[in-house]
């Protein structure tokens, strides 16, 4: 069976939807209140997903399917694998940088939605391997166990995503994101040959 293009007006509401989410956040609205808030009807929500739940799935994915999007075309202007994970690590900030307290708590409390924030740490982290790899291999990193390191990254993006760092650390995400990327980076420089 496959699947129909969502109409122009899905996709309206579905980004209309994603802005109220990434606000306010989903889990104590129903389908009422969002179709109040949107000034449409059930109907026309249950056109998108057929439950609320379904409706969190599709907009937490959405969310996270375009940010992927984004956040590549930046790496895809990288000049080598220092200034790809910067760029990667930069524009996962700036992409999660607008999304609520309320959002990123909902995400993580509804389990399907908290699957997509661990499937979307696993690709980061997966990501950030590849660009130590090719970093490796041109001389700009020290050769180091990537997918480890690569892995590492990965949890703490997933605590970054969560609002587990930011919380313990009294840090924005951004400013977790950025330590990140100094940590990696400056981690993974060559060391200085002895005399």
């Amino acid at each position: 069976m496959t699947r129909r293009a969502p109409t122009a007006r899905q996709s309206a509401l579905l980004e209309e939807l994603l802005a109220l989410f990434l606000r306010d956040g989903f889990a104590e609205s129903t389908l009422d209140d969002f179709a109040a808030r949107l000034h449409c009807s059930k109907s026309t929500l249950y056109a998108l997903a057929p439950s609320k739940e379904q409706l969190a799935l599709k907009v937490v994915g959405h969310f996270f399917r375009a940010a992927t999007e984004r956040i590549e075309k930046r790496v895809a202007t990288a000049r080598d694998a220092r200034d790809q994970i910067a760029r990667y690590l930069a524009g996962a900030a700036s992409e999660l940088g607008v999304a609520s307290a309320r959002f990123v708590a909902d995400v993580a409390a509804f389990p399907p939605t908290a699957a997509v924030y661990q499937r979307n740490a696993q690709a980061a982290a997966a990501r950030i391997q590849t660009f130590i790899q090719q970093g490796v291999v041109d001389g700009l990193f020290r050769d180091v166990h990537a997918r480890l390191v690569g892995e590492m990254a990965g949890w703490l993006i997933e605590g970054i995503q969560t609002g587990v760092l930011g919380d313990r650390a009294d840090v924005s995400d951004a400013e977790a994101f950025a330590v990140l990327a100094d940590l990696l980076l400056g981690g993974l420089a060559p060391r200085p040959r002895s005399a």
